[in-house]
This record gives structure tokens, sequence and C-alpha cells, in this order.
């Protein structure tokens, strides 16, 4: 059975700096596309970025510049370094990930991705 799972997330202050990570277990393929997206109380789940195994990154303009993705390819894990938190950040961030490769301009489609962990609450305080 196929199974993402997220850490990293808790209460921060505004300003402050978190780092996410997801792993994937229980497949012996690897992901090609791995991404990660948040929803906040009453929003719809809204895309944060995207790293495929070639290298290739993709940001949604709102963390650009503040967030940074990476992964280990080994290890079939992605991580999320996320700077200078805003309380608007404030949501349930959710991995995400395809083996199959997802084109560019589909990168922030969550109908795309076919495996999903279970979430990791971040709260940013004011």
């Amino acid at each position: 059975q196929v199974q993402l799972v997220e850490s990293g997330g808790e209460l921060v202050r505004a300003g402050g700096s978190l780092r996410l990570s997801c792993s994937g277990s229980g497949r012996t393929s690897r992901y090609d596309t791995m991404g990660w997206f948040r929803q906040a109380p009453g929003n719809e789940r809204e895309f944060v970025a995207a790293i495929r195994r070639s290298g290739g990154i993709y940001y949604a303009d709102s963390v650009k510049g503040r967030f940074t993705i990476s992964r280990d390819n080994a290890e079939n894990t992605i991580y999320l370094q996320m700077n200078n938190l805003k309380p608007e950040d404030t949501a349930v961030y959710y991995c995400a990930a395809n083996i199959n490769r997802i084109i560019t301009s589909a990168v922030g489609n969550q109908r795309m991705y076919s495996d999903w962990g279970q979430g990791t609450q971040v709260t940013v305080s004011s």
C-alpha cells in the first residue's frame, strides 16, 4: 500500500521558519513529480510548490522568495523550507505525488496527483 507521510507542521510566530518533510513508502517505483498543496479553513486546497525528479521546480506566486522545495530522490522524500512565515500561510499542508511526469502547465492542478498524504497543520500567529 502506497503511503505519503508528512511531518514538521507546528505553531510558529510570524517571521519564523519551518521545514516540512514528506516521505513515500510502500512503492518500489519512484515518483517523478512531487508537490505541496495547502488548505486553509473555508478555502479550497491550493498549490504551493512542486519538484520533478529531473530537478524542475515550480512555485505559487504567493510563496516565491520565501519557500524552497527540495527532494532526496534516493529516499523518495521532499522537503519544504518555509521562511518569513505570515499568518496567511496558516493551513493544512498536504504532500502529493505522481509516478508519472506532470507537464509544466499542470503541476499546480491537484487532479494530476495520484497519491496524497494526510496533511500536517501549520499555524502562524501574528
